[in-house]
């Protein structure tokens, strides 16, 4: 089963006193990388958040937003003095150096900080982390459901794209065979052609080792086994239930380097008919996988 690295979660959770929202957006990227935002005071929550995400998520970038609110309306709301001071003695500082009027106090109690609550101080309970663990998995269910939807509709297309390669590498395996006797043929008019103008014969014991040096250098039969072995790969790689973004990536450069092969030791026309259009298949899902988780 295939997961898009691109996806969108959002929930919102209210028990314990607490509600907690939570939104999940996740982009592209060859690793896992988190970027959290919470309310103030709650770093201490951080350390629970990433193993858990990292529990459903392999690869991609998340930017997280948690936000936590009290319910409770007898919670005893305090100032923070030092971060009130501190916004208020730069603040008139910069109002003294341009000449603007100073700020009042009240205007500046809406600042980050400056209001302190228990869950705001960092006071991580129990409580508090399994509303917050409560949210996470509904916006990652969310998440995943999108990324699910999405990733069905990249292996219809990868799927497809496999169907393309297996019709062009039994083009070749097809054409394989007609190499080395062709150039045969070519070579013999040539010779032939060439000895008639000067009135002389050549040795035949000399073409055939010619053309049998010739066939074991464009012998394509261990690459187009490899290529094959690596489409068979890359079906079962789609179908398991574990990530396999990495697996695919990996199958898809090894698949663009036996198609060079084929094409580099085949020295035939039609064969690098099938391989220019072999690579661009492969290409396009170069580019779809990097979107696979």
């Amino acid at each position: 089963m295939l997961f898009s690295m691109t996806g969108f979660g959002a929930a919102d959770v209210r028990e314990n006193g607490l509600a907690v929202s939570v939104e999940i957006k996740a982009v592209n990227n060859r690793y896992f990388k988190l970027s959290l935002r919470m309310s103030d005071g709650c770093a201490a929550l951080e350390p629970r958040i990433e193993p858990f995400l990292r529990r459903t998520v392999d690869r991609g970038t998340l930017n997280v937003t948690v936000r936590i609110r009290r319910e409770d309306r007898n919670l005893d709301y305090r100032i923070s003095e030092p971060v009130l001071r501190a916004y208020f003695g730069q603040i008139a500082k910069i109002a003294e150096e341009t000449k603007s009027e100073k700020p009042r106090l009240d205007q500046l109690v809406s600042l980050p900080g400056v209001i302190d609550t228990d869950v705001e101080r960092g006071e991580d309970d129990e409580a508090t982390w399994t509303t917050v663990e409560k949210a996470l998995s509904e916006a990652l269910k969310k998440l995943q459901g999108m990324r699910q939807i999405e990733g069905e509709s990249m292996a219809r297309d990868l799927a497809g794209n496999l169907k393309i390669l297996e019709d062009r590498i039994a083009q070749v395996e097809e054409l394989a065979p007609n190499v080395a006797p062709a150039y045969r043929q070519r070579l013999t008019e040539r010779i032939t052609k060439i000895m008639e103008n000067q009135g002389h014969t050549f040795n035949d014991a000399d073409l055939v080792r010619e053309v049998a040096l010739f066939a074991d250098r464009c012998d394509i039969s261990e690459e187009t086994v490899r290529f094959r072995s690596h489409l068979e790969q890359f079906t079962a790689a789609m179908k398991a239930k574990e990530s396999c973004g990495r697996k695919l990536d990996f199958l898809t450069q090894e698949l663009f380097r036996e198609t060079n092969t084929i094409g580099s030791k085949a020295n035939d026309a039609e064969i690098t008919k099938q391989v220019v259009e072999m690579k661009t298949v492969i290409e396009r899902m170069r580019e779809m996988i990097q979107n696979i988780e």
